[in-house]
């Protein structure tokens, strides 16, 4: 199994970045997406999930209105679109993984990638 997230970097206050995570060794078009994202010295924290059909969509208060996940389950990828950044948004960013019904618990998730870069600043 293999997630692989790219897309990060340095970005001003304002702008955007798209960030994609490539999936292989599962069954990416069963499986519920999410993206998570850790600050240096804080806990993981949430930031959105999507249904295996992409119908169905989650989103982290802290980046609702600013943030869209989506998903080609033809090029097993999952993006998450990132407008408006702010400071606070710099962390590194992890993709993950489970079968069955999406979710914001990341206990529930099976797979993760190593995860992007993200820094917000001017």
């Amino acid at each position: 199994v293999q997630l692989v997230e790219s897309g990060g970097g340095l970005v001003q206050p304002g702008g955007s970045l798209r960030l994609s995570c490539a999936a292989s060794g599962f069954t990416f078009s069963t499986s519920a997406m999410s993206w998570v994202r850790q600050a240096p010295g804080k806990e993981r924290e949430f930031v959105a999930t999507i249904s295996w059909s992409g119908g169905s969509t989650y989103y982290g208060d802290s980046v609702k209105g600013r943030f869209t996940i989506s998903r080609d389950n033809a090029k097993n990828t999952v993006y998450l679109q990132m407008n408006s950044l702010k400071p606070e948004d710099t962390a590194v960013y992890h993709c993950a993984a489970k079968r069955g019904g999406y979710s914001c618990r990341g206990d529930e998730y099976e797979y993760w990638g190593q995860g992007t870069q993200v820094t917000v600043s001017s």
